[in-house]
């Protein structure tokens, strides 16, 4: 009698099964085409009809669906918005660093780093927020600024994104890093060395964006806006560092949905 999945899947080599099929080694190589084609018959039968896969839910973490958000940001308070040649210039100015980066980029991979530079492993996000930020913005300890100094603690006050270092990044880890300090910028304050980092890894986001990289972005810029509209005056030594972030993903990135108006 034919099994149901020889009714459906009629065979396109017929096999005689003949006796001895019991007796096959599968562990040795078939002596004759005949033996080749009944041990793939029998190795066909022992497998289940139905089989669960074991997936790791930790490892599709990072692999899920991006839903992108077309949810604009908050309007700027008046006077709070730059003008559209502020913008402009402030795109020209960023494209030059770009073409800057791209064409020295070898040459600056190729320096030796200082001994004190221990780049954090890629999904060691808590070690690129230390090393980024340093372990007093880190830990919550200071506002970010910081005193002068003889020596300067980098571990303490965070790497800046020296082209030594930003040009020894994939763009994987360019984005990776983007994420992890855009996810810590979401919940906290504004600091002088998370725009640092944000503008060098701007400077080093590859066109065409992948999906990712768009969501990542426009997150950047709605948070930005976010903290924007909350300032009390025009003065507030924050307000041209989140007015450039806005305007290059707006303007650069070409999210124009995002950008601040001629008032």
């Amino acid at each position: 009698m034919k099994s149901d999945v020889e009714e459906l899947m009629p065979r396109l080599l017929p096999v005689e099964c003949g006796a001895g099929t019991e007796d096959l080694d599968l562990s040795g190589p078939p002596r004759n085409p005949q033996e080749y084609l009944r041990q793939v018959q029998l190795e066909a039968s022992l497998c289940p009809e139905v089989v669960v896969a074991q997936i790791d839910p930790k490892k599709l973490k990072k692999k899920q669906t991006v839903n992108i958000s077309v949810a604009g940001c908050h309007a700027a308070p008046a006077g709070f918005s730059p003008s559209l040649s502020w913008q402009q210039q402030q795109v020209s100015n960023f494209s030059d660093v770009r073409q800057s980066i791209t064409k020295n980029r070898r040459h600056w991979s190729s320096q030796s780093l200082d001994d004190n530079v221990l780049m954090p492993k890629l999904t060691d996000e808590e070690g690129w927020k230390r090393f980024c930020l340093g372990e007093k913005v880190y830990l919550g300890s200071s506002s970010g600024h910081t005193d002068a100094e003889p020596a300067v603690d980098y571990s303490k006050v965070g790497f800046p994104p020296f082209l030594s270092i930003v040009s020894r990044l994939n763009q994987s880890t360019v984005l990776m890093v983007l994420e992890i300090l855009i996810s810590w910028f979401e919940e906290r304050e504004f600091v002088p060395q998370l725009g640092r980092w944000l503008y060098a890894l701007l400077a080093c986001l590859e066109k065409p964006l992948l999906p990712e990289a768009h969501s990542s972005i426009r997150q950047l810029a709605r948070r930005c806006a976010q903290l924007r509209s909350t300032l009390d005056s025009q003065e507030d030594e924050k307000l041209p560092a989140l007015n450039l972030l806005i305007c290059l993903v707006a303007r650069y990135f070409e999210q124009n949905d995002l950008a601040d108006h001629q008032e």
